[in-house]
């Protein structure tokens, strides 16, 4: 706990332990073969320095390229469970030269987070799977990015519910609530919308039974889980995220706290020792932490609001630099020196952020960013979504990226409840007609998975929309009192749920809760005796939506958006509301989402 509220590292150092646990029963040097979207998500558990104290001296990438020369006791293939990673896993396999190597070596390959029997099938049939001395899985469920967030790192666990009808995300959910409640102890109130959000609590219950009261007896430290099922919000993903975080993710993509930018911008303002100056850098990596106190005051800023603050930054550090002139005696020039360091950091942070945010305001005023805003915007309010767009027609006659287009589709979609017929045939047609007939399957996909689809009866947006304040006017974007500023006038449905779920209640929003799908959960799990009384003197448990902490987790991915909405009510604790912590299946964007059901999916 840091300063009364729940801090998941103590999940990293949970995850940490069950990486070593498994490390150490392999004595003597070993090597870890990357699946490199693990890679990513691994440095937050464990980076090289502490592997290297476990006797992990070489790293490399799951390819189809051979593995170059080691002399290690034991190689390690740390992947995920896809039938297309074991078969790039037997090509490298079939590179080795096993018999000619100087010193034995032992094959082993661990899944994350679970064994997948359609992947020891599949490298049997490549006629590999003996040459494994063991398989075993690594149950690794929840990554640390922040202090208040963790994600599961589940790309497709909407896809694997909606297209798939392939329950093992939900399962796996269960499972990493299960872990949460043996680090903070029982979350005593449950509440929670949509499908998944049922299927989640009814598995946890199982669990818990299974577990035959051999619960760890901690005492509680999170008051209230809420369960935000994707589907119950299938707007706010296609919706434009205009935070700071959330434009870079949009833009450029953020995985798993780390951003690729283009190089040359860099150039000039980098003073990093590892670039030299006359090398060009087609890429520059950023690092975006809340540990760099500057990225932590912008992060969750609207867009329109980041330059001034960087303005502000840049005078900060040339007043300074000046402060030099003001040192007059031996002493106080000692310490504007010893300053020094701490200035350079401070300087090269403006000047990162500086170019970042001139990056995002050239994508913003190229293309057509600014006019399929607006056009999103009027969906948002829920004007003309029940015709054929002539912003979207033009944005297909001249090509512009099949991923804008079925975005505002889409939106038009969900926000109209549904397509008349000649609609939705003729959005599909001119589609097929412009972009391709191999885009029919991904065309197929949003309609299963509920983003496209034949209206059945009169939009119910309208009422959603009045009822839970999703558009506001008149929103401050400096200086914000409502979550809305996050897509400057729109409130993500999914952060109004929780808000109201604090007050009023979601009993005065009955009618709304029907109108969305799946049905409405509010459970409490009753804590062992002994935790009771505990609790009576004293404990921190606070009841209903009074104060305490609440954990929300999404089920099928969230935005940047919605966590900022989500810390922006933590802001306003005072007004006795929770602070909330969040846990994910994926942080995604409009982009990743669409991908993420289209038929040309990598591994």
């Amino acid at each position: 706990m840091t300063g009364g509220k729940v801090d998941f590292a103590l999940i990293k150092e949970a995850t940490r332990i069950e990486l070593v646990k498994l490390l150490d029963t392999l004595p003597g040097t070993k090597a870890i073969v990357w699946d490199e979207k693990l890679a990513g998500a691994f440095s937050y558990v464990a980076d090289y320095a502490f592997l290297r104290t476990h006797d992990v001296c070489k790293m490399f990438y799951i390819t189809s390229n051979k593995l170059p020369p080691n002399n290690v006791a034991h190689i390690i293939f740390l992947a995920r469970p896809h039938t297309q990673i074991m078969d790039l896993i037997n090509q490298q396999l079939r590179m080795e030269d096993i018999k000619s190597s100087s010193i034995k070596k032992d094959y082993h390959l661990w899944l994350v987070p679970r064994i997948s029997l359609l992947c020891e099938r599949r490298l049997q049939e490549h006629g590999v799977r003996g040459s494994f001395a063991s398989i075993r899985e690594l149950p690794l469920l929840l990554f640390r990015l922040e202090s208040d967030l963790v994600s599961m790192e589940l790309p497709y666990c909407y896809r694997d519910l909606k297209l798939d009808s392939d329950p093992t995300s939900v399962f796996l959910v269960a499972q990493a609530l299960m872990t949460i409640q043996g680090i903070f102890g029982l979350i005593p109130n449950i509440y929670g919308k949509g499908p998944a959000a049922k299927q989640v609590y009814e598995l946890m219950v199982r669990m818990r039974r299974e577990m035959g009261g051999n619960e760890p007896q901690v005492t509680p430290q999170i008051d209230q889980l809420i369960l935000i099922d994707r589907s119950v919000d299938l707007i706010t993903p296609l919706a434009t995220q205009l935070t700071y975080d959330g434009l870079i993710d949009q833009f450029y993509g953020i995985i798993t706290g780390t951003v690729k930018l283009p190089g040359e911008k860099f150039a000039q303002t980098s003073s990093d020792t590892n670039t030299s100056d006359d090398s060009f850098m087609e890429t520059k990596t950023v690092q975006l932490f809340s540990s760099e106190v500057l990225y932590a005051e912008i992060r969750d800023c609207n867009f329109s609001a980041v330059g001034p603050r960087l303005s502000r930054h840049a005078k900060s550090v040339v007043a300074q630099y000046e402060e030099r002139h003001a040192a007059k005696t031996v002493g106080e020039l000692k310490q504007f020196v010893q300053k020094i360091p701490q200035m350079e950091v401070y300087k090269q942070s403006v000047a990162t952020h500086t170019t970042i945010a001139e990056l995002i305001q050239e994508e913003i005023a190229s293309g057509i960013f600014r006019p399929a805003l607006q056009m999103e915007q009027e969906f948002l309010k829920g004007l003309d979504t029940d015709k054929i767009s002539p912003f979207i027609e033009d944005c297909i006659a001249q090509k512009e990226s099949l991923n804008t287009v079925l975005r505002l589709i889409c939106l038009q979609c969900i926000v109209n409840s549904g397509f008349k017929p000649k609609v939705l045939e003729h959005y599909k047609r001119d589609i097929i007609h412009t972009y391709g007939f191999e885009h029919f399957l991904t065309l197929e996909n949003l309609e299963k998975a509920g983003l496209l689809y034949i209206q059945q009866g009169r939009s119910t947006y309208a009422t959603i929309r009045k009822t839970m304040q999703l558009t506001v006017d008149d929103v401050s974007e400096h200086d914000p009192t409502d979550m809305s500023y996050v897509h400057s006038g729109y409130a993500p449905l999914s952060a109004r749920l929780v808000e109201f779920l604090q007050w009023p209640g979601w009993r005065a929003i009955t009618g709304v809760l029907q109108l969305l799908p799946g049905p409405t959960l509010t459970e409490t799990q009753q804590l062992p005796s002994a935790l009771r009384q505990r609790r009576g003197s004293g404990g921190s448990v606070q009841s209903g939506g009074e104060g305490g902490t609440a954990l929300v987790f999404f089920i099928g991915g969230c935005t940047y958006s919605e966590i900022a909405a989500l810390r922006f009510l933590t802001t306003r604790v005072d007004q006795g509301g929770p602070e909330y912590v969040i846990a994910t299946t994926k942080i995604i964007n409009g982009n990743s989402f669409l991908l993420s059901l289209s038929d040309e999916l990598t591994p």
